[in-house]
């Protein structure tokens, strides 16, 4: 199969992927292969090709929002049949067994394996799964269309509800790549109100175009305090300026998987009245589910860019430079 192979950790301004021919994988007891059609990029990817999280495998297949059929199955594995339509997503195995597993928390579970990180991930005409942790995809979205949820639709889910954001309550989104723009129209179908503060002129023309009633690169600048707010971008020091824009009693998600260092605040200024500050880790097959069911019944609409397989690297430098409208996706196939 054709892939694109991270032999080192490295700036995605180097081209670190390179397109390697390598066996097709073989799906073990309870696992299922798929062949991928699609696969979505976002900033996980990145911090796991240039470092910024820890070495757990390598070489590396990165990529964690796949969507292809199931082309064979291992011992034991019957959840799908061939042809089957499925994603394959970030969390890609809990142990099961420990004491966050047994409460239903296991995005918390303290032996999880990721996909694209300490297994092989999606940007390769097959990848492997544990079939327990595939999801079934709503016929509403294409296979592109389907990808982006699968991390930035799971994750942005996860942090609007770690959020508490009020039924037609006012959101305030700080960043606006995949997971915002996702986030943005569950928000609205809600019937909330959303602000959004990001730096890139195009990403809040976009926010605009989506229904935000403000679009601004300035926090000082919003308008009016929100309910809940939701911080996507990886920028530790917009956390005291999110909480400053909040009302008494609201809700800052931390949605990011790493962020730079949270300068020093003030206490009466941003954590007094009852505010709270809620951090987003990986999340759990509920959410993925529930995520999954919503965006078809609104139905969602992802904004989509995308490129062969082989142009992986460029995709990522795009991403990395904040200049990709909505999700880079990867179409893969001769």
């Amino acid at each position: 199969m054709r892939a694109m192979l991270l032999p080192e950790r490295g700036p995605v301004e180097t081209s670190p992927l390179l397109l390697t021919d390598l066996p097709d994988p073989a799906p073990g007891p309870g696992e299922i292969r798929v062949k991928v059609s699609a696969c979505a990029i976002c900033r996980t990817d990145l911090h796991v090709i240039e470092g910024d999280l820890p070495v757990r495998r390598m070489p590396l297949i990165p990529g964690h929002q796949a969507v292809g059929t199931v082309d064979a199955a291992g011992a034991g594995a019957s959840r799908f049949p061939r042809g089957a339509r499925v994603g394959i997503a970030w969390l890609a195995r809990t142990c099961g067994e420990c004491a966050f597993c047994a409460a239903g928390r296991e995005n918390l579970c303290d032996r999880p394996v990721f996909t694209g990180y300490h297994r092989d991930g999606g940007f390769a005409e097959y990848a492997v799964v544990p079939e327990a942790f595939a999801y079934p995809l709503p016929s509403a979205f294409r296979d592109a269309e389907a990808a982006p949820l699968l991390c930035a639709g799971i994750i942005g889910f996860r942090a609007l509800r770690r959020a508490d954001l009020p039924r037609g309550g006012t959101l305030a989104i700080y960043g606006f790549g995949s997971s915002a723009h996702i986030v943005i129209q569950i928000a609205l179908h809600r019937g909330c109100e959303v602000l959004v503060c990001t730096r890139s002129e195009k990403h809040r023309e976009l926010a605009k175009r989506m229904g935000a009633s403000w679009a601004g690169e300035n926090p000082e600048e919003m308008p009016a305090p929100a309910d809940s707010a939701i911080l996507f971008a990886p920028a530790g020091e917009l956390v005291p300026k999110a909480l400053r824009k909040l009302k008494k009693g609201g809700t800052l998600s931390l949605a990011g998987i790493h962020m730079s260092d949270i300068p020093s605040m003030r206490y009466e200024e941003c954590l007094f009245y009852e505010k709270n500050v809620r951090s987003v880790t990986a999340n759990t097959r509920q959410d993925g589910e529930e995520l999954l069911r919503e965006a078809a019944e609104i139905p969602l609409r992802p904004e989509i860019a995308l490129f062969p397989l082989e142009e992986a690297n460029r995709a990522l430098q795009l991403l990395k430079a904040d200049k990709l409208q909505g999700t880079g996706v990867l179409t893969v196939g001769r």
